[in-house]
């Protein structure tokens, strides 16, 4: 486990998060660089002796160091803007092991990664495909490209990360896809690669998973079929992690299914992970600054708000809060919330725990969607980031301070 008990002390690894807070202040994110390494791992053993490629989806966490850390040991990367190319480039990545995902790629972005050799644009609309070729063609080059397909495949999962139904916005309808890879192999300027599906986040059983990947399957053989190559077959990611009382099934599970699906066809497996590769790696360092009895609840008041977590609020999730110290059995019931002015501003609702004022607490599975999420509302600056590599924490991103949150702003005259 990335962080347990030892002495009585919550750790990062070996690191005691007191020490971290004590370096850096609160609130914090902290990682495990340990953590998301056997994470990666597992999928490359799973993956062993195939042509396959694992895309980190860096929409989950961004900050530098992670990608670099994953770039390191292989990854490719998954990306949805031109600001996440640029910190991938950033970070020594590959762009070439890169896809660029996302419904609404605008004329510069698209540009931007055709100049810097992209390994694949994930198209999701017919009008997409007409922009890229423009562009391509102003350039100079080829488009590679692959459709991301809507399979209509209900992942049962939150529906605001509930990706693959025909009512999305994601992708092409799965039954206008032949007629466009046809479209696409007529223009001089694209190169058709590959095809994807994404149909969720959090997924903790495979078949949901694995039903997309049939359908993929059996669509990509027919566009083949039609003298159409494919290169890859890009089935996302989207494998869940253990917050609450989930039991997802094992990442070699899903990946298994989907080798054996896909058979002895040359298409390459791409994955595109990004939950399961950072989400429990990392936590949440905050301090109790005022215990606030109520009538009908009882409050911990913390440094930490809705601006630095805010899944709490938009998706109703579950993360499980700690004491630094370990605690005796005792104590009362409490809602974990921030300063922010917003009654949605909670971290977790409901939590037994033996905490005062001043006491350190660890919101878990804060690796994912996280810092990546938060927000300067309430003009409160973010958070320090840190990672536990070594034996040693590592600052890899100061906190911001109030000065940097106007900085950008010009009051006229």
């Amino acid at each position: 486990m990335p962080f347990s008990y030892r002495n009585g002390v919550l750790c990062a690894d070996d690191v005691p998060l007191d020490d971290v807070a004590q370096r850096f202040g609160t609130p914090a994110f902290v990682y495990s660089s340990a953590s998301i390494e056997a994470a990666y791992l597992e999928y490359s053993k799973a993956l062993a002796g195939r042509d396959a490629l694992v895309c980190y989806s860096v929409k989950a966490n961004s900050n530098l160091a992670l990608l670099a850390l994953l770039g390191r040991l292989g990854a490719g990367f998954d990306i949805v803007s031109g600001g996440e190319l640029a910190r991938v480039l950033a970070a020594g990545g590959d762009p070439r092991k890169t896809l660029f995902s996302g419904v609404g790629k605008t004329e510069a972005e698209i540009r931007f990664a055709l100049e810097k050799g992209i390994g694949c644009i994930n198209l999701e609309s017919e009008s997409e495909l007409t922009k890229v070729d423009a562009i391509a063609e102003q350039l100079g080059k080829r488009a590679p490209i692959a459709f991301r397909v809507n399979p209509d495949v209900d992942a049962k999962t939150h529906p605001y990360i509930s990706t693959g139904l025909r009512e999305s916005k994601f992708g092409v309808p799965h039954a206008q896809a032949e007629r466009l890879y046809g479209k696409a192999i007529s223009l001089k300027n694209i190169e058709v690669v590959g095809i994807g599906c994404h149909i969720g986040s959090q997924l903790v059983e495979a078949a949901p998973f694995l039903a997309a990947v049939e359908r993929l399957a059996a669509l990509a053989a027919r566009i083949e079929a039609a003298g159409i190559r494919l290169a890859h077959l890009d089935v996302g990611g989207g494998i869940g992690i253990r917050q609450k009382d989930e039991t997802p099934r094992p990442i070699g599970e899903f990946v298994a299914g989907a080798l054996q699906i896909i058979g002895e066809r040359r298409w390459r497996l791409i994955l595109d992970p990004g939950r399961s590769i950072v989400g429990n790696a990392g936590v949440l360092l905050t301090r109790v600054e005022y215990v606030k009895p109520g009538e009908a609840k009882n409050f911990l008041v913390v440094d930490a708000a809705m601006n630095d977590l805010i899944r709490p609020a938009l998706y109703g999730a579950w993360h499980e809060v700690k004491t630094v110290r370990e605690s005796p059995s005792g104590g009362a019931v409490y809602d974990v919330v921030g300063p922010v002015c917003e009654t949605g501003d909670f971290l977790a609702r409901e939590r037994k725990l033996a905490a005062r004022e001043g006491d350190l607490l660890a919101i878990l599975s804060c690796g994912a969607y996280a810092m990546a999420m938060s927000s300067n509302y309430n003009s409160r600056p973010r958070a320090a980031e840190v990672l536990v590599a070594g034996g040693k924490a590592h600052l890899v991103r100061r906190r911001e301070s109030v000065d940097e949150l106007f900085a950008l702003e010009h009051v006229p005259g």
